[in-house]
């Protein structure tokens, strides 16, 4: 069977031409257009390009940073806490919580009938050394002439120096009492110059050898800054390392010392070991009971590869990098970290010295070829 071939008009031949005429502008402008992408797409990766930084690994010897807590003591041999030896009732006080004492300070006034049998016993042991004395004076003439043996007039002698020691004893213990004072009284005296850090006494309260102590006198020219240190931080901690201290009550100001002494018996409530800071204190800034942050820095043994912490990827528990080889090309890196101190972070494999590790942009061009990875 054959078929027809239909006519071609001059309307079907229009059409035609139409058609071809649209085909060609179509390809015409898609070409053109694919073209204005291409440039455009250069222009941006050139604009990128510009816009990334890159920086040089180094090789350094890391330094352990770790921060403690502390606080700020009373220097133990420089402070004193008075106790009484004997019971009385307390007249007045002359002082106050934080009071600013010097040694032989009159701090207050006590009631005591021990006290008074004690001035009892000094008016007795005085009277029993001038009766020793007045009888030796007698025994002197009798032995001179002649009517007293030698053993008589030494044992006049003896009576005298023991009267003596008796009396000698009786004044020492009022002494350490504290200052007589009229009708039974005596007054306590400051032992030492320093500061008034603990007050147990009012006017009107009883004293007792067994009770708490009166008050606390402490120097605070020099105080220790006691720091607690946990078993998983003592590979960090030795004697003689320097430290840098900061505290609330001077913020922004930094306080340097060394540590002069760290414990070998842990606290066994705190469960830590106790690492000491003796710091002078002329200027009187630290306060006992002071809450106190200590940061150490320890330099480590050997040298590491050092980059800036923000040039490091975290992605699926693993730590990245970009690298930039000569050629200009990038490199997704994994690398793994070892420790970090402020702004830089030191790794222990993945970059060698003198790489180009990218710091700006890195994460569009681990994007870009995470999927080659």
């Amino acid at each position: 069977m054959q078929h027809k071939k239909l006519p071609v008009g001059p309307a079907a031949r229009f059409i035609s031409i139409v058609c071809l005429v649209v085909l060609t502008l179509t390809h015409t402008a898609c070409t053109g257009s694919r073209e204005e992408n291409r440039k455009e797409e250069n222009a941006y990766a050139d604009t990128f390009r510009r816009h990334i930084q890159t920086t040089e690994t180094v090789q350094v010897y890391p330094r352990q940073e770790l921060f403690l807590t502390g606080k700020v003591e009373y220097d133990p041999d420089r402070v004193i806490r008075y106790t009484p030896l004997m019971s009385g009732v307390v007249d007045a006080t002359y002082f106050s919580l934080g009071d600013r004492v010097v040694k032989g300070q009159l701090l207050a006034d006590v009631r005591s009938v021990e006290y008074s049998s004690l001035r009892s016993e000094i008016v007795a042991a005085r009277s029993a050394v001038q009766l020793a004395e007045r009888e030796l004076r007698a025994a002197r003439t009798l032995f001179d002439d002649g009517m007293l043996s030698e053993r008589e007039w030494m044992e006049a002698q003896a009576a005298v120096s023991q009267a003596e020691a008796e009396l000698r004893k009786t004044e020492h213990d009022m002494t350490v009492l504290g200052t007589d004072r009229p009708g039974g009284a005596f007054s306590l005296q400051a032992p030492m110059s320093g500061f008034v850090v603990e007050k147990n006494i009012s006017s009107g309260s009883t004293i007792s050898p067994e009770g708490e102590p009166l008050y606390t006198i402490a120097d605070l020219s020099q105080v220790w800054v006691t720091v607690n240190v946990y078993a998983g931080d003592l590979r960090f901690v030795k004697e003689g390392m320097e430290v840098e201290m900061t505290m609330l009550a001077y913020p922004g100001e930094v306080f340097t010392g060394t540590i002069s002494t760290l414990s070998q018996v842990f606290d066994p409530e705190e469960r830590v070991l106790k690492a000491r800071i003796v710091m002078p204190n002329p200027d009187l800034r630290l306060k006992p009971e002071m809450s106190v942050t200590v940061k150490l820095k320890d330099q480590g043994r050997e040298q590491a590869v050092a980059v800036p912490s923000d040039a490091l990827i975290f992605d699926n528990d693993r730590y990245y990098v970009v690298v930039k080889d000569a050629a200009g090309q990038y490199e997704v890196r994994q690398v793994i970290p070892d420790s970090h101190q402020g702004d830089r972070t030191f790794l222990s494999s993945g970059l060698a010295e003198g790489e180009n590790v990218v710091i700006q942009n890195q994460l569009l061009i681990y994007a870009d070829r995470k999927g080659g990875y």
